[in-house]
């Protein structure tokens, strides 16, 4: 826990920008880095093995599965995410859907509204969260 050395390695980089004002329709694939400040309806993929980190910004907004090697959410998802080894959700972060990682970095303030499954080599732990509120039964 305290003094051991990460083992991700986030590509330091954004390649790649979709701005606030602009809307995107349709699956992504990318490699490199992305940020995401506008709105994407639709599947966002990293394109290769190689590591890839996206980044939707606190004012973004997806509707789609993510599946992307780092990823580092503070704005809204409606739907799965899969970050094949790192995983940050900052405090503004809203994720409506399953969420899967290897390593998991979540700040006070971040919601999901799904399960959270965590991903080993080879083998996959489902961890269910108890919902608080007034829900009927």
């Amino acid at each position: 826990m305290f003094g051991r050395k990460k083992n991700h390695v986030p590509q330091k980089q954004i390649d790649s920008l979709i701005g606030s004002s602009t809307t995107i329709s349709g699956d992504i694939l990318f490699t490199g880095g992305l940020r995401i400040d506008g709105v994407v309806k639709g599947s966002i993929h990293s394109a290769s093995d190689a590591p890839s980190t996206l980044v939707v910004s606190e004012k973004a907004t997806v509707s789609g599965e993510i599946r992307v090697s780092h990823v580092v959410i503070d704005g809204t998802v409606n739907g799965p995410v899969n970050a094949t080894e790192y995983l940050e959700l900052l405090p503004n972060a809203r994720i409506t859907g399953d969420v899967s990682y290897r390593t998991l970095e979540m700040q006070v303030g971040a919601v999901i509204d799904g399960r959270l499954l965590h991903v080993q080599q080879g083998t996959a732990d489902v961890v269910e969260l108890k919902r608080i509120g007034n829900e009927s039964k």
